[in-house]
C-alpha cells in the first residue's frame, strides 16, 4: 500500500469517526438526556406539564434522534468501505443489521410528532401523551434489536483486522448480547426496569461504540498490511 492509499485509507477511518460521534451525541441526547428531564413513566400528568413547559427541548430530542438516524445510514458505508477488506460477508451483514433499522426509527418517531399534536389541540389529555410515548418506547425496544446485532459483526472484523485496537472489538461483540438480554428481559418480563441490571448490561456497548468513535476520531485506521479477505 502506497503512502497516498494508507493516507486515503486513515482519512476514511477519520471520516467513519465523525459520523460515529455524531450519532453517539444525538443519540445521548435524544435516547438519555430529554427523557430523563421531560419523561416520568408513572405520572401522566407530570409528564405533560413537562413537555408542555419544555416544549422546545422535546422538539430538539425529535431533531436530534432523526439526525441520528439519518448519519446512521451512512456510517455502516463507511465501515464497510474500511473493514470489507477484513471479510466481505461479515462487513455486508453489518451494513444490511444497521441500515434495517432506519426506517424502523423514522417511523417510530411518528409517536413523538402525535404527542406534539395532543399538547398542540385544545383538548390536552396528559394519559393520551402517555399512550403515545410508551408506543415509540415499545419501538426502541423492537429496533434495540438492530441496535444489538449490528455489533456482532463489527466486533468481529474489528478483532480481526489489527486496524483498530481488538479491545473494542471484544466490547462490541458482548454490546451485542447485552442488547440482545436487555430485549428480552423488557419483553418477557414487566418489572425487568426495576431490577437495575439493563444498564450494566448495556457498559460494553457505551464503552465499545465511544472508544470505537474517539479511536477513529483521533488516530484514524491504521493500516494492517496483513489484512485480507475471508468468505
Amino acid at each position: 500500500m502506497n503512502q497516498e492509499s494508507k493516507l486515503s485509507f486513515r482519512n476514511t477511518g477519520r471520516i467513519a469517526g465523525l459520523l460515529y460521534l455524531v450519532v453517539v451525541l444525538t443519540g445521548i441526547f435524544s435516547l438519555g438526556y430529554v427523557p430523563s428531564k421531560l419523561i416520568v413513566w408513572d405520572n401522566a400528568p407530570v409528564t405533560f406539564n413537562n413537555i408542555v413547559q419544555s416544549e422546545f427541548l422535546f422538539r430538539l430530542g425529535i431533531v436530534s434522534g432523526l439526525i441520528c438516524y439519518t448519519f446512521f445510514i451512512f456510517l455502516p458505508l463507511v465501515l464497510y468501505k474500511l473493514l470489507k477488506p477484513v471479510h466481505r460477508t461479515y462487513a455486508a451483514y453489518m451494513v444490511i443489521l444497521a441500515v434495517v433499522s432506519v426506517p424502523i426509527s423514522f417511523v417510530n418517531m411518528q409517536n413523538k410528532f402525535a404527542v406534539l399534536s395532543i399538547i398542540g389541540s385544545h383538548q390536552k389529555d396528559a394519559e393520551q401523551v402517555m399512550f403515545y410515548l410508551n408506543q415509540y418506547d415499545y419501538g426502541n425496544l423492537i429496533v434495540q434489536i438492530f441496535w444489538g446485532l449490528w455489533l456482532l459483526p463489527l466486533g468481529c472484523l474489528i478483532f480481526k483486522s489489527g486496524i483498530i485496537p481488538k479491545f473494542f472489538g471484544i466490547l462490541l461483540m458482548l454490546g451485542c448480547l447485552g442488547y440482545v438480554i436487555n430485549f428480552f428481559g423488557n419483553a418477557l418480563s414487566p418489572n425487568y426496569s426495576e431490577l437495575g441490571i439493563s444498564s450494566y448490561v448495556r457498559l460494553p456497548a457505551s464503552l465499545g461504540e465511544i472508544g470505537t468513535c474517539l479511536w477513529l476520531l483521533i488516530m484514524g485506521a491504521k493500516n494492517n498490511s496483513d489484512v485480507f479477505s475471508a468468505e
